[in-house]
């Protein structure tokens, strides 16, 4: 039996607006037939989205539209339902990775680096923030801030936040990086940067990218060399912060200062 069929109508008797155009005439199976946005998904959250803002759509629109049209095979809608019930919530998206991402039908490398731009652009949007209205009142006060700044980096990442005499924030900086396991930190290279901001106090953070923050005996071991070799430049040592992805530890609230 024939499969049914319809006959492509000329341009001038069609909506062109999402397609092009046909040869006029054509005959064309209408299980093949090109389907336009509108037929398939009726919300169209882009137009939604500007007309109405972003707050109209749902977690799982918003993501669907930037990971753009879905795969043959793979709603885009489907998949990006699938990442927010994965991860659970926002932040658990913020804090995948591009392995993360790929693991997932229908999302490829360039849907995966799209994600992962965007995640980052996000976070560091919240550390800019955070950074912004951060009060050092007390050790566990820049906790929450150095989570977000290196928490979920893959690397290892040593990081000193410069105070002045009332506690007040100077700067916040980069000192070393390393690999998975092992980061070269010297104590007098801290220090120098720490006269070179002028600073009274300091407050010094690393990650574990394996997500546990117990301090290693080196970590320890550092910790001491670094608070004698700032008292000599009479600059104080607040605390040392070891940061994980969801967990923190402090030496000061340990009591290890």
């Amino acid at each position: 039996m024939l499969s049914p069929c319809l006959i492509v109508p000329p341009a001038e008797c069609r909506d062109t607006a999402d397609t092009p155009a046909d040869p006029p005439g054509r005959v064309i199976p209408i299980n093949r037939r090109r389907r336009r946005p509108g037929d398939w998904r009726p919300e169209r959250p882009r137009e939604r989205l500007l007309e109405r803002g972003p707050a109209a759509l749902t977690d799982d629109e918003l993501i669907a539209l930037l990971l753009g049209t879905g795969k043959p095979g793979h709603d885009v809608f489907v998949t990006a339902r699938a990442l927010v019930e994965q991860f659970g919530t926002l932040r658990g998206l913020l804090e995948a990775s591009a392995d993360d991402f790929e693991a997932y039908p229908g999302i490829g490398p360039a849907r995966s680096a799209r994600l992962v731009a965007v995640t980052e652009i996000a976070r560091r949007m919240l550390v800019e923030k955070a950074e912004e209205r951060m009060p050092i009142d007390s050790p566990g006060a820049v906790e929450d801030c150095l989570r977000l700044k290196i928490g979920t980096r893959q690397y290892e990442v040593f990081i000193a936040v410069y105070l002045d005499a009332r506690n007040r924030l100077i700067d916040m900086e980069e000192i070393a990086r390393g690999s998975l396991t092992r980061m070269a930190v010297y104590p007098r290279e801290i220090v120098r940067r720490a006269m070179k901001h002028n600073a009274a106090a300091l407050i010094v953070a690393h990650n574990h990218p394996s997500g546990a923050v117990q301090p290693s005996a080196e970590d320890r071991r550092l910790t001491r060399v670094l608070k004698d070799a700032l008292e000599l430049v009479d600059v104080r040592l607040l605390d040392h912060v070891v940061v994980g992805v969801s967990d923190t530890f402090s030496f000061a609230r340990a009591g290890w200062l």
